[in-house]
């Protein structure tokens, strides 16, 4: 039996989400039920819920992102939540960050159907893209790692007084509490816990909010930053 077929109709919060380009979100969620499970990217298990846990539950992260700003969805995977804040947020520039070339094969495939001009697909992992990617006022990420080391990976992509949003679930709390020295020695001076999409998703989504000060990454990652800065120079001049 086709996997696709599984897919339930939208519901009417999508229309209400995803406004004039609710029939591109529903473009995305065929190709997730359809090549998505094909390929791997996700488990037929999550086809008949693809709208509340997936797509709708990444799409209302747009209520914590600020407006014109830069992003960087670190381990995106199949695009998410990288893909439904792309849109409901035109006004974002978005970086899909993914290291496998199966998923960024079929991020770059989305991104050119639904047109999606204001995002990038880029093959690599986070902790080798420092000078190679510009700094972002947002990273993203949903079930990537623990948060410790997410903010790891993460943090360092940020400009000064960025911000890491992380989609997390009934363990938020806990990560927070259990990464506060890590996140620390990175550079983070406020955290908090976020819900999002009430009324949308119920549950509501769950963020944690990590912020950054001056120095993103911390002592340890501002001389690899000034090492990084002086190749891109270096590269420049040639």
């Amino acid at each position: 039996m086709d996997e696709a077929a599984e897919l339930p109709p939208a519901p009417p919060e999508a229309r209400e989400v995803f406004g004039d380009r609710f029939a591109d979100a529903v473009r995305y969620a065929e190709l997730l039920a359809d090549a998505g499970v094909r390929r791997g990217l996700i488990g037929p298990r999550e086809v008949p819920r693809l709208w509340e846990r997936h797509l709708l539950n990444c799409a209302v992260l747009s209520e914590a992102v600020a407006e014109d700003v830069s992003v960087c969805d670190v381990g995106s995977g199949a695009g998410l939540p990288g893909i439904p804040l792309a849109l409901v947020r035109p006004d974002l520039q978005i970086t899909l960050l993914e290291p496998l070339l199966r998923r960024t094969t079929f991020l770059s495939e989305v991104v050119e159907l639904l047109g999606l001009d204001h995002v990038t697909v880029v093959r690599g992992r986070a902790e080798e893209m420092l000078g190679k990617l510009p700094p972002v006022h947002v990273v993203t990420a949903r079930a990537v790692a623990p948060l410790d080391r997410l903010a790891g990976w993460g943090v360092p992509l940020l400009r000064p007084y960025g911000e890491m949003l992380a989609l997390k679930g009934d363990t938020a709390e806990e990560e927070l509490k259990s990464a506060r020295a890590a996140l620390s020695k990175l550079g983070v001076v406020e955290t908090s816990v976020l819900q999002v999409g009430a009324g949308v998703v119920d549950p509501p989504s769950t963020l944690v909010r990590v912020e950054v000060g001056e120095s993103p990454g911390g002592v340890r990652f501002a001389a690899k930053r000034a090492k990084a800065a002086r190749a891109s120079r270096s590269r420049r001049r040639r």
